[in-house]
C-alpha cells in the first residue's frame, strides 16, 4: 500500500511529490497519469508547432499540459488563481510563490529571464489602458521557454525517480473510492491501493474531476469557464509592451455586457499551435522558443463565462462550443481576418494569401468564427481590440488574424482546508483539475500545500518555515484585488 497515490503529472502533482520526498526520501509515492515522459512527448516536428497526432500526448504526461506551452512562470500569487484567498495571507502566499520559483531554478529554469515591468515607460502605458477602460497588470515573470521548460521538467523527473517515486504513465485511473481506512484507485492496469490520495489531473482531467467529486459526494461549486480566440499580428504591434514583460496581462470589463475579458500567454516572436483532445474536437494554443522566434506575436484573448441555475455546469457548455467550431472548422481549428469578421464574410485561403501577416499555423480552416462563438463573446472580443487599438495601434488591422477556438476549461471548484484536504477525510485536491488554480505558479504551490496536508494526516513531522508560517497564520490582512 502506498503513504500516497497523486493522479496527474503536471505541476501540482510534481510539486506535490517533490516536497513529500524532500521531507521523507523513502516514502512510499505513486505518480499515475495517462500520458509519457518528457521526452516521450515531445514533438518530433518542433518548426511546425505542436504536432496533433495522440503518440504527443498533448494534453496528458509528465509536466502536464502547459509543458509545451511559453514557459512564463508569473511570480504573484493573484495570477494564475488566488492563492492569498487559500492560505489567508498576501505575504506568505508571495512567499510560497518564490518557494515554487527556487524550485524552478533548482531544476535548471535560467536565472536571467527575468521580467519586471517598471519605470516610467510602464507607467505611461498603464495610463493609455485606463483611458480605454483597461487595466495593465504589473506582474515579475520567469521566461523558461518551451524547450527550457521542457527540459526543467525532466530533469524534475529524474530527482523524483532517484528519491524513489513510482511514475505509473499511460495509465487510466477510471475512479477514486473510499475502502475504510484507505481508498482505491480503479485504473485500466488494475487496483492501487493508498493512505491518502491528491486529485491534481489538470485542466484536460475537469470533467473527471468533476464526475469523482460527485460520486464521492465533495463539497464543489461551479467555476467561470473562459471562451475566446488565440490573436496572431506582427511582432512589432506587441512589442512595445512585451520589451517591458513577456505576457502582459491586460483585463477589461467590457462595456457592452460588463464581461470580463483579457489576455493570457502572450508569446512574442512566437507560434500558434494546434491542441486535438480526447474527446475528438480541438483548440488552439501558443508557444515561445528561447532560439527561435516567428515574425509574429500571438495570444489568447479570452471572456470569462458563469452560468447560475438551471445550467451551473461550465465544462458542458464549453465542450458544446468546442464541437461546434470542431464541425465548422472540418475537424481543424478556424481562421480568419479580422477585416473579413467585421465585414461579415468568412475568409479564404485566397485572401489570407494576400494578406501582410502569414499564419505560423497552417492546420486550419478559414472560415467565420462568429458562427461558433456565442454572440455576447465575439460583442466582448471585438470591443477589447477596438479599445486596445488605441495603445497598441495595429492590434486592431483588418490583417489580424483569429484563430478559434480557445477554451480553458476548469473544473467544479472542490472545498479544502488551507492544507488542500477535500471533505472526505485523506483525499487532497490541487492544482487546475480541481478549479483551485488557472496557472503553473498556483498549481505548484496548491502541490507544496497539498504535500504538507498530506504528511500530516499521516503522521510525518514537517520542518519548514512556511509551514510553521501557515500553522501559525499570524499575518491575515490581503491587499486590494487586482
Amino acid at each position: 500500500m502506498y503513504d500516497t497515490a497523486i493522479v496527474g503529472a503536471g505541476p501540482a502533482g510534481l510539486f506535490a511529490a517533490y516536497e513529500i520526498t524532500l521531507n521523507y526520501p523513502g516514502i512510499n509515492v505513486i505518480i499515475i497519469d495517462k500520458g509519457l515522459k518528457v521526452e516521450q512527448r515531445n514533438c518530433p516536428l518542433p518548426k511546425v508547432g505542436r504536432c496533433i497526432c495522440p503518440v504527443c500526448h498533448i494534453n496528458h504526461g509528465v509536466g502536464g499540459a502547459g509543458l509545451f506551452s511559453s514557459g512564463i512562470i508569473n511570480l504573484r500569487p493573484d495570477i494564475g488563481g488566488d492563492l492569498q484567498e487559500l492560505v489567508g495571507s498576501w505575504d506568505l502566499a508571495n512567499a510560497l510563490i518564490d518557494y515554487v520559483d527556487e524550485t524552478f531554478l533548482k531544476f535548471g529554469a535560467n536565472k536571467e529571464r527575468v521580467f519586471e515591468p517598471m519605470g516610467d515607460k510602464f507607467a505611461d502605458y498603464q495610463r493609455e489602458a485606463a483611458e480605454v477602460g483597461a487595466h495593465l497588470i504589473p506582474i515579475r515573470q520567469r521566461h523558461m521557454g518551451t524547450d527550457g521548460s521542457v527540459a526543467v521538467i525532466s530533469e524534475f523527473t529524474r530527482y523524483l525517480e532517484k528519491a524513489g517515486v513510482k511514475f505509473s504513465l499511460l495509465t487510466s485511473v477510471e475512479t477514486v473510492e473510499r475502502a475504510g481506512d484507505h481508498y482505491e484507485l480503479k485504473t485500466d492496469k488494475g487496483i492501487v491501493e493508498s493512505k491518502t490520495v491528491l486529485a491534481a489531473p489538470g485542466r484536460a482531467g475537469a470533467d473527471w474531476f468533476r464526475d469523482q467529486a460527485k460520486k464521492l459526494h465533495l463539497e464543489v461549486t461551479p467555476n467561470p469557464l473562459d471562451v475566446g480566440i488565440r490573436v496572431e499580428v506582427p511582432k512589432y504591434v506587441m512589442d512595445p509592451l512585451t520589451d517591458l514583460y513577456m505576457d502582459p496581462k491586460v483585463v477589461m470589463y467590457t462595456k457592452s455586457h460588463d464581461d470580463k475579458v483579457r489576455t493570457f500567454c502572450v508569446n512574442p516572436g512566437g507560434y500558434v499551435v494546434v491542441e486535438k483532445y480526447d474527446d475528438g474536437t480541438i483548440g488552439v494554443n501558443g508557444q515561445t522558443y528561447s532560439d527561435r522566434l516567428s515574425p509574429n506575436t500571438n495570444f489568447a484573448l479570452l471572456a470569462s463565462i458563469k452560468l447560475t441555475d438551471p445550467m451551473e455546469d461550465t465544462i458542458d457548455y464549453g465542450k458544446s462550443i468546442s464541437r461546434l467550431a470542431t464541425k465548422l472548422g472540418g475537424g481543424k481549428p478556424i481562421i480568419q481576418r479580422l477585416g473579413d469578421l467585421e465585414d461579415g464574410r468568412r475568409s479564404t485561403w485566397e485572401r489570407i494569401g494576400r494578406n501582410t501577416i502569414e499564419p505560423t499555423e497552417k492546420a486550419v480552416t478559414p472560415g467565420d468564427i462568429s458562427m461558433a462563438l456565442p454572440h455576447r463573446v465575439m460583442q466582448d472580443l471585438l470591443e477589447f481590440i477596438t479599445k486596445m487599438d488605441q495603445v497598441l495601434p495595429g492590434l486592431a488591422s483588418k490583417y489580424t488574424l483569429l484563430y478559434a477556438p480557445e477554451i480553458k476549461y476548469y473544473s467544479m471548484k472542490t472545498t479544502v482546508n488551507t492544507l488542500m484536504e477535500t471533505t472526505s477525510e485523506g483525499l487532497f485536491a490541487a492544482g487546475d483539475g480541481a478549479g483551485l488554480s488557472r496557472g503553473i505558479n498556483v498549481a505548484a504551490a496548491t502541490g507544496v500545500l497539498a504535500a504538507w496536508g498530506i504528511l500530516k494526516r499521516i503522521g510525518k513531522p514537517i520542518e519548514n518555515e512556511l509551514f510553521e508560517r501557515l500553522e501559525g497564520n499570524t499575518v491575515r490582512r490581503l491587499p486590494g484585488r487586482q
